[in-house]
């Protein structure tokens, strides 16, 4: 009876969640429904898999419109109808124009169209006209065989109580206020599910539009298979030939690898292959291996990583530069018998390659899609959403979202937004893109759902990626990092100004190389992946990191989860003592010494689930995503818990000691991290740090380039003058559109001029690499036809320096040259002689370093020729600087620090306390703690100069001050403002 129905992914219109429809039905009394979305099949196949759990004969369909006018309802017949729907929807999302009027000729489709749009007589042998029921008294006087063409149109779109809500996401949709919202806008206000009885009592003077309606049903199937994978099958040909071919591969990367006579290897990578083989997932291996091919063959440098470097089949193939052998990581973790999604390759590539990688697998590979997700209304979102509806002011807006128990707040519009707050958490409100997923799949992904064609024009499934794992899809992972470009960059750099060929391929060399361990032990780790934040570089510094293990586990324990477990602090203590460990049970010792009995890793999870609770590993493996929660069914995990202390009882160990055992793991494993993961970072960091050590300009201008990491681009300069670089502003005769290095001299690019239009940046050094360095001011214009606001940026940042012209007075002749013409008139080649003007004379005009230094503050964000000190009203600079704070552990000292970055965290009471870092004067790191009573009574505001005043505390060797006092300390004025 139900061919019209609409869930909340019929967004910001519909408001029933896929549980709220199936609820509904088993209610009221319906066996069959139509989810009919509007434009869109995001939650058919999940509404059809949950209602068969329900016995429930679910449909698929789609409701295509425009805007707001309904066109035409689709009503797949079978799979191959639902394609048809899927690849019509596809198409039009592609050419990105509204859909026509009548549906096309479906061949597995039945079409209803809204009553009074199309006669009876203009219909095909597959469509027909819906009747509502409020439309079935104009249908009496019409003549009987009209009926024959007519079906029942009950639509559902949300509860009865529900109208007003669905008014409101209306208006959301809309951009509109609440009263704005149009009738046409809305659906009927009785689109809601009522009793079968009921409808049927509606419709029963019309027992043939009953019939249609019941013949249509019943002619329909949704036949789907969700245990089959849906990826693609074979690479090659057949299994067979995919069998060849991955074992070829992998033979010809043993011998790089591990060397032709390493029989331990050979013998594990024998094992992989057969459970890859027997769970023919050749494929995906083969699929990701031509990926990596291909990147390597265009001089992309990528990083494999995630469970995938559990696997020395994938590290022969070079999909991931971590032994797993080497670090003890079971292929379980990845893959086994019990596992039956394929595994999970994620690859990191350059930010600025990445778009390339996706352009080659669609080429490649004709079904393929980036992976859909749903971005949800969030607490937020909906009060400020519903405070626009509203017609709130910000500042109100403001109020609610940040008091909400604030007496102002208790109004009749605030209850009203607050009366359907918790309704619509969660509620989903658009549809976007994956960060890194894509599907390949063996049959056209139409089969599946329809495709969004967002800006970049890439096809990308309507899919999230939950339930496209619950249908048998398994996503490829193709990321994108800054890091990566870091490393690539500075190898071309080095190449440049050195001459000098470097690779940082084989990173093993540099685990064991002393001058890295030495940077790596003092935290000098600025700019190098995954180890330059605070709390990182804290971390090392109390651990004493000097090798490649110690490093693999600090990169999984500065994980939140880990830290507020107390986790973190306890493997410290470990670490610095281990002879003082006490192991729960000698398997501890056998399995976890490496960690000192700490579960650093989601493995260590493994390992005490096998050795300790006689699971094996493929169950051990079902036990770890279990308790991470990856599984909606929880009662495998019963099953397992029951045969993991049954296994215990049966070798006599204490209960007690076991329930504790089992507490640890449960708690462990939903925050813990992969080591193959941590081990692909850590990998990553030292070929960061492998250039940071011997190339230390080039790789902060390659950090430069790629607009940073977790600092912004002040820390960086900041970093390449510690390294002892010469830094110099932008120069329309030196520099480029990014910053460039010449011998140890570093010229910014004019891509940090926040000013400055993409258009000059690019045309100036174009100009001098075609004709040479520029001669004069009137020679730059005229070669660039740059504007004189334009001009005014650059001379103000000191990029026509070269001249030898004060700023003051060249500003003075590029308004005489440019007066009364915003753009210069010629652009190009440079003119045979120079343009005869008589220059003024002026006077003498008072200029001042500090006045330099608020232009490169206003135009870049940070000084250049000086530092934020050298502003400072006071002489001051505190009497300890940070490289001598741990001679000073216990006492109170005061300290300047110009302010980087801030960390906000919460106490377990929940009031809000910081983490601060600063420079001091020599530019050098130093950490705060801003506890809650302190913060409140000096708070932080932002950049600037602090006078602090704290205590030295150090913990492991690292030093910190816990504040008593701050506050900003003032500038001196600004001379431009005089």
């Amino acid at each position: 009876m139900l061919l019209n129905v609409h869930s909340y992914f019929s967004l910001r219109y519909g408001t029933l969640s896929l549980k709220d429809l199936l609820r509904g039905m088993l209610q009221h009394g319906y066996d069959t429904a139509v989810l009919t979305d509007i434009n869109n099949s995001t939650g058919s196949l999940d509404f059809l898999q949950q209602g068969r759990k329900e016995g429930l004969n679910i449909l698929g369909g789609m409701e295509y419109r425009n805007g707001d006018t309904l066109l035409y309802i689709g009503i797949a017949r079978n799979s191959d109808g639902f394609r048809e729907l899927n690849e019509f929807r596809t198409r039009y999302n592609r050419e990105n124009r509204d859909l026509p009027a009548q549906a096309p000729g479906f061949d597995n489709v039945y079409i209803v169209y809204p009553y009074g749009t199309v006669s009876p007589r203009q219909l095909r042998d597959n469509e027909y006209i819906g009747i509502r029921p409020a439309e079935l008294t104009r249908i009496r006087m019409e003549p009987v065989t009209n009926q024959q063409r007519y079906v029942m149109l009950a639509p559902v779109t949300f509860d009865p109580q529900e109208y007003k809500l669905h008014r409101q996401l209306r208006a959301i949709d809309r951009n509109l206020l609440f009263s704005q919202v149009e009738p046409q806008m809305l659906a009927a206000e009785n689109e809601v599910l009522i009793p079968k009885t009921e409808l049927l009592a509606l419709y029963r003077d019309f027992p043939q539009v009953i019939g249609n309606t019941c013949r249509l049903l019943g002619n329909c199937c949704f036949d789907f298979d969700f245990k089959v994978i849906k990826n693609k099958q074979v690479f090659t040909d057949s299994h067979y030939g995919d069998k060849q071919r991955l074992y070829q591969h992998t033979a010809d990367g043993f011998a790089r690898r591990y060397g032709k006579e390493d029989r331990t290897a050979w013998a594990r990578i024998t094992r992989e292959l057969e459970i890859i083989e027997q769970r023919q997932f050749a494929s995906y291996f083969l699929i990701t291996d031509d990926i990596c091919r291909y990147a390597r063959g265009r001089n992309f440098h990528y990083v494999g990583r995630g469970s995938g470097a559990n696997s020395a089949v994938a590290y022969c193939l070079g999909i991931t530069d971590v032994d797993p052998i080497a670090l003890h990581l079971p292929f379980e973790r990845f893959l086994n018998l019990k596992r039956h999604s394929p595994p999970d390759f994620d690859i990191d590539f350059s930010w600025n390659e990445r778009d390339e990688i996706y352009h080659y697998i669609f080429e490649r590979y004709p079904h393929a899609a980036l992976m859909g997700t749903m971005s949800t209304f969030r607490s937020r979102s909906i009060l400020r959403e519903l405070g626009k509806v509203y017609g709130l002011p910000k500042a109100e807006i403001d109020r609610l979202v940040h008091e909400p128990e604030h007496v102002l707040n208790k109004n009749e519009v605030t209850d009203t937004i607050l009366s359907v707050y918790g309704r619509m958490a969660d509620f989903p409100n658009q549809r976007s893109i994956h960060a890194s997923g894509v599907l390949i799949s063996e049959r056209p992904l139409a089969h599946y759902a329809a495709m969004d064609y967002p800006p970049k024009g890439l096809p990308t499934i309507q899919l999230d990626m939950y339930v496209a794992e619950n249908i048998g899809f398994e996503k490829f992972d193709i990321l994108s990092q800054r890091g990566i470009g870091h490393i690539k960059d500075c190898r071309e750099i080095v190449k440049a100004n050195t001459g000098q060929t470097i690779s940082t391929d084989n990173p093993k060399r540099f685990f064991t190389d002393p001058r890295i361990a030495a940077q790596l032990s003092s935290a000098n780790t600025i700019g190098c992946f995954y180890i330059e934040s605070p709390g990182m570089r804290q971390l090392l510094t109390k651990l004493r990191c000097d090798n490649y293990p110690t490093l693999v586990a600090a990169s999984s324990i500065i994980r939140p989860g880990v830290a507020s477990s107390g986790m973190m602090a306890e493997y410290i203590r470990r670490h610095h003592d281990p002879a003082a460990v006490t192991y729960p049970h000698p398997v501890f010792r056998e399995q976890l010494e490496e960690t000192y009995g700490v579960m650093v890793y989601q493995e260590d999870v493994m390992k005490v689930a096998n050795a300790y609770g006689g699971l094996d590993m493929a169950d051990a493996d079902v036990l770890r995503r279990m308790m991470s929660g990856k599984y909606r069914d929880k009662k495998p995990l019963t099953e397992i818990e029951a045969r993991f202390f049954a296994n215990c009882g049966a070798r006599g160990y204490d209960e007690q000691v076991s329930r504790e055992i089992w507490r640890q793991m449960e708690s462990f494993a939903g925050y813990s991290f992969n080591k193959a993961h941590s081990a692909s970072f850590a990998v990553e960091s030292y070929q960061s740090l492998y250039l940071k050590t011997y190339y230390p300009r080039e790789f902060m201008v390659a950090v430069l380039n790629n607009y940073g990491g977790f600092y912004n681009r002040k820390v960086y300069v900041n970093e390449a003058r510690r390294a002892g670089a010469g830094l110099h502003l932008p120069c329309v005769n030196h520099s480029v559109f990014n910053t460039t290095i010449y011998g140890s001299d570093i010229y910014l690019g004019f891509d940090c001029l926040l000013h400055l239009e993409d258009r000059l940046a690019r045309r100036i050094p174009e100009a001098r690499a075609e004709h040479g360095n520029y001669t004069s001011l009137e020679n730059f214009v005229l070669r660039t036809g740059a504007a004189l606001e334009q001009l005014v940026v650059l001379i103000r940042c000191g990029a026509l320096r070269f001249t030898g012209i004060e700023k003051k007075a060249l500003l003075w002749e590029a308004h005489l040259l440019l007066s009364g013409n915003r753009r210069s008139g010629v652009e190009g080649a440079p003119p045979l002689f120079e343009p005869l003007r008589r220059k003024p004379v002026l006077p003498r005009l008072e200029t001042s370093p500090v006045e330099d230094l608020y232009d490169e503050l206003e135009l870049i964000g940070f000084p250049i020729s000086g530092s934020t000190f050298d502003l400072a009203r006071s002489n001051y600079r505190g009497e300890v600087m940070a490289a001598d704070l741990l001679a000073h552990e216990g006492r109170t000292i005061r300290m300047v620090g110009d302010f980087v970055i801030d960390k906000n965290t919460r106490t377990k009471r929940g009031d809000v306390m910081k983490f601060g870092t600063w420079f001091d004067a020599r530019g050098d790191f130093f950490d705060t703690v801003h506890f809650p009573q302190t913060l409140h009574r000096y708070p932080l505001r932002g950049a600037g100069l602090y006078l602090i005043e704290g205590k030295v505390v150090v913990d492991f060797g690292c030093p910190t001050l816990e504040v008593t006092r701050c506050a900003k300390m003032p500038l001196k004025a600004d001379p431009r403002s005089e």
